[in-house]
Parts: structure tokens; sequence; C-alpha cells
């Protein structure tokens, strides 16, 4: 396969000739990193042998998104073909315009000490290794298997960084380092990132549930101190096993047609939370843990479910050629009028403080946001 030229054709997409990542995302064959990938159908994922089918395989590796390369504990290389898989996403090959942003917020100067954390398809890594050298990068993720993987398939397009197997929330990191990236969103900073940070250094990374992008650099106190970027980004939450624990469609039975303990009328039409980015990371970041479904009714209203693990849950639909919704909440929060209170602040300051807010880290991992008189803890 001549690659080069498609290679080429994605760093002109997600970067410029005056760019540090120009030259790796050129240089790095991604297709030989990603073999085999999953698509969504009705019936759950089906795994795509690339090999097979050199059209599509470069089709889809030299285009700017994310290759799902793991199903719950399923990964597409032992994925039987034409066999779908279900479950939840749990590692990818994420798409290459997001990498290249983490990475540059990074500021991978020459002769800095990388940890890549979440090694994935080991893209990331690669990019980092045609960047700063092999022997300033060190990958990790918690999947023995892609460690593995992708120790292998880097070793044969010439790239062989430091590849580590291990927990990045829980473990103890490996070595001491001048920058620290994740490709996996964290739910809080773990002390150890701190502690595995040289003094000066910088860390990046993405909030769990959130599209925040947070960059903060070492403190003499062995905190940190930095911002949430203006940049959008968002990533896998981390995981310790092979899987995320089980959703919450317990609470979602309750709430597919109950009208639970109350039944209001929103001013706002009803919003698809998960795409409104502000909105579902400023609810996050004050309701940790919600999950959001949406549908659509019999009549073609807009629907959306709001869940959280204590019990708590919202309904609410929108009428087609209406602009309020009716709303259903039971359990020990109303969480669509902590959803309506966000909607209201918006109008009222025209804009939300997640964006740009001061990002202050203590020693201990904890993390205080705040901007313009809002202030959150994670």
């Amino acid at each position: 396969m001549d690659w080069k030229p498609h290679a080429a054709a994605l760093a002109a997409t997600i970067s410029h000739p005056g760019s540090d990542w120009w030259g790796p995302v050129r240089e790095t064959p991604r297709h030989l990193l990603v073999e085999r990938w999953f698509t969504p159908g009705e019936r759950g994922w089906t795994a795509v042998d690339g090999r097979a089918d050199e059209p599509t395989w470069v089709r889809a590796a030299y285009s700017d998104t994310t290759l799902v390369t793991r199903i719950g504990p399923v990964h597409a290389d032992h994925a039987g073909l034409g066999q779908p898989v279900t479950g939840h996403p749990t590692s990818s090959s994420t798409l290459p315009s997001l990498v290249v942003t983490m990475l540059r917020h990074g500021r991978l100067t020459p002769g800095v000490r990388l940890l890549d954390l979440a090694t994935g398809s080991g893209y990331s890594a690669a990019l980092a290794c045609r960047r700063l050298g092999d022997d300033l990068v060190t990958t990790l993720d918690v999947d023995p298997y892609l460690t593995a993987a992708a120790a292998e398939r880097l070793a044969r397009i010439g790239c062989v960084p430091t590849v580590v197997t291990a927990d990045a929330g829980a473990d103890e990191l490996p070595g001491t380092f001048d920058r620290i990236v994740s490709m996996v969103s964290m739910p809080r900073i773990p002390a150890s990132w701190l502690a595995a940070l040289a003094p000066g250094g910088r860390l990046v990374t993405t909030i769990e549930g959130t599209g925040l992008i947070v960059t903060a650099d070492k403190t003499e106190d062995g905190g940190a101190l930095g911002r949430v970027e203006w940049d959008r980004g968002s990533f896998m939450a981390t995981r310790s096993g092979d899987d995320y624990p089980p959703g919450l469609n317990e609470v979602f039975a309750q709430a597919v047609d109950q009208e639970g303990e109350e039944v209001t009328r929103s001013l706002f039409p009803v919003l698809d939370v998960m795409q409104a980015w502000e909105v579902w990371s400023m609810l996050s970041l004050k309701v940790p843990g919600i999950e959001h479904r949406t549908g659509t009714g019999d009549d073609g209203s807009r629907m959306t479910w709001m869940l959280h693990k204590d019990g708590s849950w919202a309904r609410a639909s929108t009428r087609p050629g209406e602009q309020t919704a009716t709303v259903y909440q039971s359990g020990p929060r109303r969480l669509y009028d902590e959803l309506d209170s966000i909607r209201w602040w918006w109008l009222q300051h025209g804009e939300l403080p997640v964006y740009g807010a001061r990002v202050t880290i203590g020693p201990d991992g904890t993390t205080t946001l705040s901007r313009g008189g809002w202030t959150t803890t994670l």
C-alpha cells in the first residue's frame, strides 16, 4: 500500500507545514497500528479487517476519525468477522486531530521526557517518538494486550518507546517526567501524577464526563496551576478492569414511562445535552456520574432521560412545534432542575464559566476550577 499520500492528506487536514506535528503525522503509517476496528450496526458492533479490504483500510486509517478497537473485553483483533459484539467501547485509536491537540498542549519541546497515558493503538506514542525520539517517550496502558500489541506494531514502524502496563489511576507512575499527557479522561487528578511530574513539569488531561481539557504546570509546593483550555476534547473514561461497570439500565427502566414524584413544565425545549459541550461539562461537574439518553416518542416528540446511580431520574419531552418541555422527575435529586439552572445561567451571563476557568491542583490532587465568581472542586 502506498500510504504516504494519504498520511500527507491527513497532515494537511489537521495540521499545517509550520507545525511541529506536520512531519510526525506525515511520517506515521496509522493503518499499521490499526489493522482491525469495529463499526456500529443495528445488531451491535462488527469487526472490520483492513488487510482484507485495502481501500476501506486506507480510507478509515487516514480520516480524522476515531476507530473503535475494543468493545467491552473483546478486542477487534480477536473478534469473529461478521459476528456482532455488544457492549460499550473500551479502547480506540482516537481521532488524530484530538491526539495532536493534546500533544500540542503538552508543549513537547526537544529534550523533555514524556509520559503518554493510555497507549491504545500506539498512535499518540508514535507521533511523540517522531517528535522527541524513542528514548524520551514512555507510554502506559492498563490493558496488557493493548500494550503488547502496540509495542510490536510500533517497533514494526520504527518506534521503540518504553511501554508499560499499569493502572494510571491507582498505581505509582514509572519514573519522573517533564510532561504527562493523558489520552484517557480522569474523574480527578491523581496525586501520583503530581509526584511523578518533574519540577516545572506540565500535565494535560481531560475531565471525565466533560469536554474540558485541563493543562497545568507544577508549582513549588508540589501542586500545579493552570486552566481549562478553550479547545474542546473528550476521551473514554479511565478503567481498572476489562470493562466499565454496567450502565444504569435499572434506573432507566423506572424512568421510561413512569410519572415519578413530580411533574413540571420547563420553559426550555428538550436539549440533547451530550451535543451541547458547555452545558454537558458544567452539568457533569455539578452532578458527577450523570448519564444521558435520548429518543423520539410515538408522536414525534423529542425525548431525553437523565439518570444517576443514586436513583434519581428525569424524563422530558417536547412535542413537535412546541418550545417547552413536560418534565417527570423522581429520586433524591431533581436532575432536570439542575440542567435548567445551568441554562438560566447561560441566559443571564451570555456564557458558562467552565471554559477558560483557572485550575488549582493541590499536592494531593484536589482540583478546583474557578472563573467569574463560580467555583467547583472535583
